[in-house]
Formats: structure tokens, sequence, C-alpha cells
């Protein structure tokens, strides 16, 4: 049951809470730094909080992609639910002001192309899966 749940589900739900739950007053807290070091360069690398999502969300992508080479009757369940996932982030983008990021619009395009590698891998594998005698 589980297997069919979209990752990128997750990416929506972090987003949400780290938007929402921090408010207004803490000014963006997309750009609240998670992680800095310093480089052999002189240079200063850090990391805040909407690059962690976006990163994360790269990693449940490939998964999510992974999960679309199955063939079996789950696969189906999963590609309407990734399509779900993927018009719920599009309705938020179109309609909440703090979706409107630069962050959001990323991991809206990752939850396309998820609807999008999952329909093509599995238009593909029933190509082969058809025998002609």
């Amino acid at each position: 049951m589980f297997a069919s749940v979209p990752l990128l589900a997750i990416s929506f739900v972090l987003y949400n809470i780290v938007v929402f739950a921090t408010g207004s007053a803490a000014g963006d807290p997309l750009q609240t730094e998670v992680f800095s070091m310093g480089m052999m360069s002189g240079g200063r690398f850090s990391l805040n909080m909407g690059d962690g999502i976006i990163i994360a969300s790269l990693i449940l992508l490939f998964f999510e992609i992974l999960k679309s080479t199955r063939t079996s009757n789950a696969s189906v369940v999963d590609h309407l639910l990734s399509t779900g996932v993927f018009i719920v982030f599009l309705v938020e983008f179109l309609l909440v002001p703090s979706a409107a990021t630069g962050v959001f619009f990323i991991i809206m395009v990752m939850a396309l192309i998820d609807v999008m590698a999952g329909f093509s891998v599995s238009i593909r594998s029933s190509g082969r899966d058809i025998n002609y005698n």
C-alpha cells in the first residue's frame, strides 16, 4: 500500500510546513541558513532551507523514477496518484501566494517530470510485453 504513495508528496508537505509553520514574522523561511562551511579556496559554502528542500526532492524524484519501472497493477495506481500530486502542486502554485517561489516551482516541475517519466516508462515497457506471432 505504501509503495504506491507518491514520494514527492513528502516534498509538498515539507515545503508547506517550512513556509506556513514559521509565519511571516521570521522573514523568508526558505532563506534560513541550514549549513555553512569554509572552503579551501577561501570561499564560503552555505546551504539554505530552500536549497535543502530541492536536494531532498531530487533524491525523492530518483526513487520515484525507480518505482515507475515496476510493471504491475500497482503501477497504474502510482501513476494516478502522482498525477494527483502534480495537480495539487499546480493548484497551490496558482492560488496560494506563499507558493509563488522558485523553490516551489522547481519542486512542481519535478512532480511533472515524475508524471511524464512514469507514463513514458509504462508505455515503453508495455510495448515490450506484446508478442506478435
